[in-house]
């Protein structure tokens, strides 16, 4: 019995303008939901900064959670995983 050797196919691999430039690129413009917080509700958990895919989930000075809408794509997995429901998805009007 003869092994037959097979050439590895080439991968294809993304291209990156250059390190960092998705800050440029806002990637907000074209979701369909997005996130609001009820502040009131908000336990500070941190289950959704943990869970946020694209890392847009922030706290500010004040402890207080918010979203960077200019790069939330509106997935709604900060909904999801909320256990008290403080947030809670909206369709994007434009």
């Amino acid at each position: 019995m003869s092994s037959k050797t097979k050439t590895p196919q080439k991968i294809p691999v993304s291209v990156i303008a250059k390190p960092g430039s998705s800050k440029a690129n806002k990637t907000g413009s074209w979701r369909t939901q997005y996130p609001i917080c009820d502040k009131n509700k908000c336990t500070a958990c941190t289950l959704c900064v943990l869970y946020c895919p694209e890392g847009v989930i922030k706290v500010d000075k004040k402890s207080k959670y918010f979203v960077d809408l200019d790069y939330c794509k509106g997935c709604g997995i900060c909904a999801l995983i909320c256990p008290v429901k403080a947030l809670e998805m909206k369709p994007e009007r434009r």
